[in-house]
């Protein structure tokens, strides 16, 4: 069983960053093809940035392009998810995801595991 605990996160004003970690248990990680998606209040659950298991091969979401970095540590087995110049509508409970053996994928659907989930909320 894999398990991803999240950290980071919080209550920040517009233009800060802050950094969310995501780190699994087992010996999956470095073979496992890693996400972020974020969800606000009434809507469904979005992709913001995936990485491949190798760490060469990243997506991002138009709406972070830019300001967001995810990266890898398969060391640490340790996914991150550095957030620049933050904005309001950035506001959600983000979550990390995991799929042993795959590459960059964007649908929540393709993930098997999740992380607890950690909200960020940023004031205006």
């Amino acid at each position: 069983q894999v398990q991803l605990v999240q950290s980071g996160g919080g209550l920040v004003q517009a233009g800060v960053s802050l950094r969310l970690s995501c780190t699994t248990s087992g010996r999956t990680f470095s073979s496992s093809a890693m996400g972020w998606f974020r969800q606000a209040p009434g809507k469904e659950r979005d992709i913001v940035a995936a990485i491949s298991r190798s760490g060469r091969n990243t997506y991002y979401v138009d709406s972070v392009n830019g300001r967001f970095t995810i990266s890898r540590d398969n060391v640490k087995n340790t996914v991150y998810l550095q957030m620049n110049s933050l904005k309001p509508e950035d506001t959600a409970v983000y979550y990390c995801a995991a799929k042993i053996g795959a590459s960059v994928l964007i649908s929540p659907d393709e993930y098997d595991y999740w992380g607890q989930g950690t909200q960020v909320t940023v004031s205006s």
